[in-house]
């Protein structure tokens, strides 16, 4: 029987050992610190996402109003008197003496209307003034009579009675004889179209041997009048500066085609009534038309000093947030949360608006808020843009 003789296991070199060890740690450190740069990622991505989820926001500050401005409104010129003429009695037009344009007195005659059917029927109401004057004579005689006969006892009183009620009969036909003929002669003088007042002819709708309707009130008048030796000028003033509309203030119109030239105006009264619809006050001024170069219909641009309250800011037009609760505007809080508040805008110029309740100066306002912002809302400010951040250093 054999025996193979035991090797006895020699031990790894001290060389080996070391290297084994150092590869151990170094596979150590690579673990710890990829794990730490993984947390390391982990966090920042979570910071990143936070960010994200915070909506950046752009502020603005409002500015305040001066107590005393400037204001330009919208406004329109109206002749001082403007009538349409009408037709009183029918029949078809004879002539027309005047034109559009042309300069007319009180009195004049514009138009002559030819009117058969009226011309006969007063000329059968003059026939019929006397034939009724005709038998009032014959009534009065013969009650005169009746009454003889009364005295020596010939007729009854009662006779006498009867011829005297219809003498006073016939008397009070020629009265209404005589106002049936009084009627249609004035009339007559219709046929006669005349200037009421002074002024120039705005309108002629009408020519010789047109068909004129009486009383045509739906129909184009037969001519348009206007006194434009003075106008009146009509303008909306804003509720937030109705106080300062005052009775005899001043005002200054820049009417366009005048050359830039300005006119004066003085307040001879207002409607006294806010419109519901437009939140406005109807102002009316007097403007001296010496020249008469004001037109009726001319749009012209009011510059009034007023008043503004106190309270009253300008913020830009892209604030401004529409609601089911009315207008908006967003203001950031101390602790950088939304808050939405309700406000009133006095005056709308299109770029910026006038603010007269819910802002203050000092309010941080943000621009351009998106549609999802809400009360309480967490935003934080927006980082000034590079190239606005590079031209403020260079500056």
């Amino acid at each position: 029987m054999s025996h193979e003789a035991s090797v006895p296991a020699q031990g790894r070199p001290p060389r080996v050992r070391l290297a084994l060890a150092i590869g151990a740690a170094l596979a150590a450190v690579g673990v710890i610190a990829g794990l730490s740069l993984r947390a390391v990622e982990s966090r920042d991505l979570t910071t990143w996402t936070d960010a994200q989820l915070t909506p950046s926001v752009q502020v603005v500050s409002a500015s305040a109003l001066s107590r005393t401005q400037g204001l330009t409104l919208p406004g329109h010129l109206d002749a001082w008197i403007a009538t349409p003429i009408h037709a009183r009695v029918g029949g078809y037009l004879k002539q027309w003496n005047v034109d559009i344009g042309q300069k007319v007195k009180a009195g004049q005659v514009l138009a002559l209307i030819d009117t058969p059917e009226l011309d006969q029927q007063f000329e059968q109401a003059k026939a019929e003034l006397v034939r009724a004057q005709a038998s009032v004579r014959l009534a009065d005689i013969t009650a005169r009579r009746w009454q003889n006969l009364l005295e020596s006892h010939s007729v009854s009183k009662q006779e006498a009675d009867e011829k005297a009620s219809e003498a006073e009969t016939a008397r009070a036909n020629v009265l209404a004889a005589k106002a049936d003929v009084d009627r249609l002669a004035a009339l007559e003088s219709f046929k006669r179209i005349t200037a009421p007042f002074d002024g120039t002819v705005t309108a002629r709708n009408t020519d010789i041997g047109d068909l004129i309707t009486a009383n045509n009130d739906g129909g184009a008048p037969l001519f348009s009048i206007a006194d434009t030796s003075r106008m009146r000028l009509y303008t909306q003033v804003p509720q937030g500066y109705a106080s300062s509309i005052v009775q005899g203030m001043k005002v200054k119109l820049l009417v366009l085609g005048h050359g830039g030239e300005t006119v004066d105006g003085t307040l001879i009264g207002t409607s006294r009534a806010i419109n519901r619809a437009s939140g406005t006050l109807l102002a009316q001024f007097e403007v001296d038309n010496p020249h008469q170069d004001l037109l009726p219909g001319d749009f012209a641009q009011v510059q009034l000093a007023t008043h503004a309250p106190g309270d009253t800011v300008t913020v830009p037009a892209t604030t401004l947030l529409f609601r089911a609760e009315g207008p908006q505007i967003a203001v950031l809080g101390k602790d950088n949360r939304v808050i939405l508040r309700d406000v009133h805008i006095a005056m709308d110029l299109g770029d910026t608006l006038e603010i007269d309740q819910g802002l203050h100066p000092d309010d941080r306002i943000i621009d351009h808020p998106t549609d999802s912002l809400a009360q309480g809302d967490l935003v934080r400010l927006a980082a000034p843009q590079p190239e606005y951040a590079a031209h403020a250093k260079r500056a």
